[in-house]
């Protein structure tokens, strides 16, 4: 489908090249026939309205949308493994699957960076497109409510995504749980995940102990990670 690799580079760094050539974008959306009419308008005023404010401004607000905090990035498993050690053995699986299909990575991204997940599986048939959206709706939908929520013009990218998945999803049913999330990009949010904390010499048992409580404190009413059930999710949109 080749609205899933124009909406890929969307989400991808804004840079130069996508304002020079956004006319080609546009033209490619109104004729993409796997898009309805509501979802086409809304891609193409998208791309309108984003390439027509200056660069700068558009890289520094894409930064903040999704560099800022972990509630709205854009690495697929940090919704689903946090920081657990399961997201290595998931980067090494999906860096597989791409190399079963005859594709290398010669970016410096994670292999599961939404953009380049959209761009393996715009590569693919319509129906692996499906599948692979599929799988990854709860993501799609959390990520939707959320940009919707902070009132953000990218969160069309994400509602097209859950249409052309095929799915059923209603993002506004997750709007209750997101409005209660506290916001992880503010600067005091940042400062205290980043903030360096004090070396005590303590016990074994007391080290784990102060650890665990320095863990707290930082990430207290910051937005964690979902820990999702992908696949559990994945059959109930399904069979909705």
């Amino acid at each position: 489908m080749i609205s899933v690799r124009v909406i890929g580079r969307l989400l991808d760094y804004p840079d130069s090249e996508l304002f020079q050539h956004h006319h080609e974008l546009i033209t490619v959306l109104e004729t993409a026939s796997e898009l309805n009419l509501q979802h086409s308008a809304r891609l193409v005023r998208f791309i309108s309205t984003l390439c027509a404010r200056p660069l700068l401004d558009v890289q520094a607000e894409y930064g903040e949308q999704f560099d800022r905090g972990r509630a709205t990035s854009l690495l697929l498993f940090e919704h689903v493994h946090g920081e657990s050690r399961d997201r290595g053995q998931a980067m090494v699986d999906l860096l597989a699957q791409y190399r079963a299909e005859g594709l290398e990575l010669d970016v410096k991204e994670l292999p599961d960076f939404l953009p380049l997940y959209l761009e393996y599986l715009a590569s693919g048939t319509a129906e692996r497109v499906r599948c692979g959206l599929q799988d990854i709706v709860p993501i799609l939908a959390l990520l939707a409510a959320r940009l919707h929520q902070r009132q953000s013009q990218y969160a069309v990218l994400f509602d097209a995504l859950i249409f052309l998945s095929g799915a059923q999803v209603e993002c506004d049913a997750l709007q209750p749980q997101v409005a209660q999330e506290a916001r992880d990009d503010t600067p005091a949010a940042l400062d205290a995940v980043w903030e360096e904390e004090q070396i005590t010499f303590l016990g074994e048992q007391g080290c784990a102990s102060a650890q665990q409580a320095v863990h707290q404190r930082r990430f207290a009413g910051a937005v964690a990670p979902q820990y999702l059930d992908v696949a559990q999710a994945t059959q109930r949109y399904k069979g909705a």
